[in-house]
């Protein structure tokens, strides 16, 4: 969330920062409403100075008088009476207005980092590294018709548990999924990565905190009886797990690693990547969560590409960075780094994970804080996925093909998955 204040000193600034994702955002009914809330703050402080100088007065006059119900006395106290009506009033009017304003900020993406590339949408984003040597032959086959060959994973049927874009994994498949979790929970742990395991099932608030809500509420599912919506991403829970907290500075950076099963609606995606593990309602994820103070966020950012990027290295699949530019930014980030590994049928890179430094933006709307210099600030939170397992799966399936229609495993996975191979049985 961006602050109230700064929406009130300098409206135009905060507009001009907007546009640079590639859209014009007017304040000017949110800067009115700050400006009227002001009025209404300074007018209650009044209200309550006054009223206490006045409740000093009466005792004072109390202590001195020999008759507590005198004339003076009463005046005094039904004029203090006058005063906690007014301050009640106000007290209600300035619950209305900040939550007016709250909820009309809370509509505003967050700020793009000065650092980040500036244009207007995909096509403007900057590749700043690659690794590895991409697959590049022809007749290649693509991860879901291995999959079928291989019987690891059944899309039809599934649709006769649930609906389409979900899947069942079998045999070596669900192996495969289930030793890809450990590998990269160990490897992150051992990066000094704490690992939770939080609910899948979150909250509005929660929601509210890292940004999904209320932009993107028609892409997540929601449970009709409770205020509870299935967990997009494991950065939801991570966001509201310290909440209205003030953390000590000694414990930071904080550095978490969960799994989680997430689920999406996918709405916008319609007739895209209808086969196979792109792109499905439910999907497992890794995911590492930061906190840090503001003035380590960059180094942090580095950082946590880093350890998404090595889980990459160590199976050894191609992939590319890409520093997202501004047009193209997510809701909540200030700055991304886009992790893409290259799927060989498809001859080009496809996202695996996004780095992202979302600044004070979700910590301002969570309630997140640290003491620097005995001053409560917001601190900085950062989150990637470590990674998305089905699209990495389906990259391992890609790029180990063999001729014979096997599947070489990455030698790093084979202590977890158990065999060095894949084949027909």
């Amino acid at each position: 969330m961006l602050d109230q204040k700064l929406i009130r000193e300098n409206p135009k600034s905060v507009e001009e920062n907007l546009s640079l994702r590639g859209k014009v955002h007017n304040i000017s009914h949110i800067h009115e409403l700050t400006l009227k809330k002001r009025e209404i703050d300074i007018e209650l402080s009044n209200l309550q100075y006054e009223s206490k100088k006045l409740s000093k007065l009466i005792g004072q006059e109390i202590s001195k008088s020999q008759n507590n119900n005198s004339p003076e006395i009463n005046n005094l106290k039904i004029k203090g009476n006058e005063y906690r009506v007014k301050i009640s009033e106000f007290e209600e009017k300035q619950r209305i207005f900040d939550k007016q304003i709250n909820t009309e900020i809370s509509k505003l993406p967050n700020f793009p980092s000065k650092d980040a590339p500036i244009g207007k949408d995909e096509n403007n984003n900057v590749q700043v590294k690659t690794w590895g040597d991409p697959l590049k032959q022809e007749h290649l086959k693509s991860h879901w018709e291995i999959g079928e060959s291989l019987n690891l994973f059944d899309s039809i049927k599934s649709t006769k548990i649930s609906k389409s874009r979900f899947i069942t994994l079998i045999g070596n498949g669900a192996r495969l999924e289930r030793a890809l979790i450990n590998f990269m929970l160990d490897t992150h742990t051992k990066n000094g990565y704490l690992e939770l395991m939080p609910p899948a099932l979150v909250n509005s608030e929660s929601l509210k905190g890292s940004g999904q809500l209320p932009k993107f509420s028609n892409e997540s599912f929601k449970c009709s009886n409770d205020d509870l919506w299935l967990s997009p991403t494991a950065e939801v829970p991570l966001t509201a797990l310290h909440k209205n907290e003030i953390i000590d500075p000694k414990l930071l950076p904080i550095k978490y690693v969960a799994y989680s099963p997430c689920f999406r609606r996918e709405a916008g995606s319609y007739g895209r990547d209808t086969k196979g593990l792109i792109r499905l309602h439910q999907f497992n994820k890794v995911e590492l969560y930061l906190f840090c103070e503001p003035s380590k966020s960059s180094e942090a950012h580095q950082k946590i590409t880093s350890d998404a990027e090595n889980i990459l290295k160590k199976l050894n699949l191609p992939y590319r960075i890409v520093d997202i530019c501004t047009g193209d930014l997510g809701f909540s980030s200030s700055r991304t780094f886009d992790l893409e590994v290259w799927l060989p049928s498809s001859k080009c890179y496809r996202e695996i994970s996004s780095c992202s430094n979302c600044q004070d933006f979700q910590a301002r709307r969570s309630s997140i804080r640290t003491k620097i210099d005995k001053k409560n600030t917001y601190l900085h939170t950062l989150n990637g996925s470590g990674l998305a397992i089905g699209r990495t799966m389906a990259a391992i399936l890609e790029n180990g093909q063999q001729k014979d229609g096997s599947v070489k495993i990455p030698e790093a996975l084979v202590p977890y998955f158990g065999s060095n191979l894949i084949k027909n049985t």
